[in-house]
C-alpha cells in the first residue's frame, strides 16, 4: 500500500533499538541504571551490539571499584558528569569499557560485560577472525575489541549529539527478560563478596553471558 514501508526496507537502527538514552537516563543511581541497561544497545565504529550482561562499581564506597581510594589520573573521568565512557586497559592486553553513572563527584559506573552483535556483523568478524558469533563479544574485552574501543575513547561523552558512541534503549514492545544477578566476576577481596554485592546483572538463558569466574587468590610471598 502507498504510504507504507516494509519492515525488511528499514534501516536496522529503527527496527533493533528504541529511542537514543539521555544524560538523564545515566545520572541517576548505579545501581538502578546497571539493570536498566540490559537488552538496550550500544553503537560504535560500525557494530552495534546489544547488551546481556554488566556489573555496577559505586566508587569510593565500594572496594571493588577503581576509585575506590579516590580520584587518579586514570579514574579521573569516573567523578566527572554521567554519560562519559572510562576505558581501562587491564592485565597489560585488554581494553574494558564503562559509562559513568550517577552524580558528578561520585564516580560510580557501569561496566559493559557482555553483549550480541545484532548489527555491522561483517566489522565484527573481521575484529574477532577465527572466533564463534557467540563469543564475539562475551567478556568485557571482547566486548571493547568487537566495538573498536579502546583508550582514545576514555572520557568521550556519550550523549552528545554528534558522538561516535551511543546507547539506545531496548526495542519498544518487547518481552521482558529475567534479569539474574550475583556476584561480579573476577573481584577479590570485599568488593568480590556476593552477599554484600551481588552488582553482576544478565539476562537469563543468553548464550552471551560471559562464565562466572572468582577471583583468584594472590600466591603468599616467602622469604629465605
Amino acid at each position: 500500500m502507498a504510504g507504507q514501508q516494509d519492515p525488511s526496507s528499514q534501516g536496522l537502527s529503527e527496527v533493533l533499538a528504541g529511542p537514543r538514552l539521555p544524560r538523564s537516563f545515566f545520572a541517576r543511581d548505579v545501581l538502578t541504571v546497571a539493570p536498566a541497561l540490559l537488552g538496550a544497545t550500544v553503537r560504535h565504529a560500525g557494530v552495534t551490539i546489544r547488551l546481556t550482561e554488566v556489573e555496577a562499581y559505586s566508587g569510593e564506597s565500594d572496594p571493588g571499584s577503581h576509585a575506590f581510594r579516590g580520584p587518579t589520573p586514570r579514574t579521573e573521568v569516573m567523578f566527572g558528569p554521567a554519560g562519559h565512557l572510562y576505558v581501562y586497559f587491564t592485565y597489560g592486553m585488554h581494553w574494558c569499557a564503562n559509562i559513568v553513572c550517577g552524580d558528578e563527584g561520585a564516580a560510580s559506573a557501569v561496566l559493559l560485560r557482555a553483549g550480541e552483535v545484532v548489527q555491522g556483523e561483517d566489522v565484527a568478524a573481521s575484529r574477532r577472525e577465527g572466533v564463534r558469533r557467540r563469543d564475539w563479544a562475551r567478556g568485557p574485552a571482547r566486548l571493547a575489541t568487537t566495538l573498536g574501543l579502546d583508550g582514545a575513547q576514555t572520557g568521550l561523552d556519550a550523549c552528545t549529539a554528534d558522538s561516535p558512541v551511543t546507547f539506545h534503549a531496548p526495542v519498544p514492545g518487547a518481552d521482558p527478560a529475567v534479569v539474574q544477578s550475583g556476584p561480579r566476576v573476577g573481584v577479590s577481596g570485599a568488593g568480590g563478596d556476593g552477599h554484600v554485592h551481588p552488582w553482576r546483572f544478565w539476562l537469563a538463558d543468553e548464550p552471551t553471558v560471559s562464565v562466572y569466574r572468582p577471583a583468584k587468590p594472590r600466591a603468599r610471598r616467602t622469604h629465605p
